[in-house]
């Protein structure tokens, strides 16, 4: 059963030691914007950070490439098979635009490990190429595929920042089909499309992600000079209704420009007398699962998955 309430680790503003030796060590090396190499140099400068700065994979996980409703996933789980009959669909992050199945591979593998159970991580199509609501027609698709793998099986949806989005579309698509979900894991998510929150404007800049970031994936995403969404698809704080949705763990960060709207969908689904446990990583910032080789929030936010994950299989 999830642990539900609200958990605090670091201090409330401010950076924990380990961030902001990462961010300044990050300035000192003058990357370059990700987002003015092109959507394709903007994946391939993701993935290298990410190959440098992810956790280790486990061991003993068994991991194999499939199609899942014609679309490139990979399925992990133990080896010798899933210890529980339980199955988590993972949607990586990266603005909908970056990101894929290598990025994302050590976090998937820990959940695996950690739950025993099945791990399903989706490559939804990206943009720009497939602009939105691809990624989510995707995405639901696989959800289908997933109940129709695993009958009679505990499912659930989880995923980091624009996956973290999509983890949230799909816990609303699967209360309104009837579908029950053990849990649902966002890390991070963007629920806001429309950028109202201050914390947008407020940590819009030196914090990893920023404001020009999130515009820039935006129009990667909806078109050029189109405004962000309040569709529910785009933008699930906006549902009509939150009652009835799956438990949910959500990861906060206190430095991330998207912290404000996370707070407010923990507020949104406990309103609605939704089960959640909030935990807020005071002193770190956006992207930190990506980091959780070097700083101890990222790999608190991934043991706080796991865990959750695991409690409900």
């Amino acid at each position: 059963m999830l642990e539900t309430g609200t958990v605090s680790i670091g201090t409330a503003g401010k950076l924990d030691d380990d961030v902001a030796f990462i961010l300044a060590k990050a300035a000192e090396l003058n990357l370059p914007k990700i987002t003015t190499l092109g959507h394709e140099g903007a994946r391939d400068e993701f993935a290298r950070r990410l190959s440098r700065t992810n956790p280790p994979a486990p061991d003993g996980v068994e991991a194999e490439d499939i199609l899942v409703a014609g679309i490139p996933a990979r399925r992990y789980g133990p080896a010798g098979g899933p210890k529980v009959k339980a199955a988590l669909l993972y949607a990586h992050g990266g603005g909908f635009v970056v990101g894929d199945l290598e990025t994302h591979d050590p976090h998937c593998r820990a959940l695996a490990a950690e739950s025993g159970s099945v791990v399903i991580s989706l490559h939804y199509r990206r943009a720009p190429e497939h602009m939105y609501p691809a990624a989510i027609h995707d995405a639901k698709a696989a959800l289908a595929w997933l109940a129709a793998e695993y009958p009679g099986w505990r499912l659930g949806v989880a995923g980091d920042s624009a996956g973290g989005t999509i983890a949230a579309v799909l816990a609303l698509h699967a209360r309104d089909l009837g579908l029950p979900l053990a849990l649902q894991i966002l890390i991070y998510p963007a629920v806001d499309q429309m950028g109202d929150f201050p914390s947008r404007q407020r940590l819009g800049e030196g914090y990893i992600l920023t404001r020009d970031d999130i515009a820039w994936f935006n129009a990667q995403y909806f078109g050029e000079g189109r405004a962000p969404l309040r569709d529910t698809e785009a933008a699930p704080l906006y549902a009509a209704s939150h009652a009835g949705l799956a438990p949910a763990l959500v990861v906060t960060c206190g430095f991330d420009p998207l912290v404000d709207e996370g707070e407010a969908y923990v507020e949104k689904l406990r309103g609605a007398g939704v089960p959640v446990r909030h935990v807020r990583l005071e002193g770190s910032v956006h992207g930190c699962l990506g980091l959780a080789g070097y700083v101890a929030s990222g790999k608190a936010a991934l043991a706080e998955a796991s865990r959750a994950w695991s409690s409900v299989c």
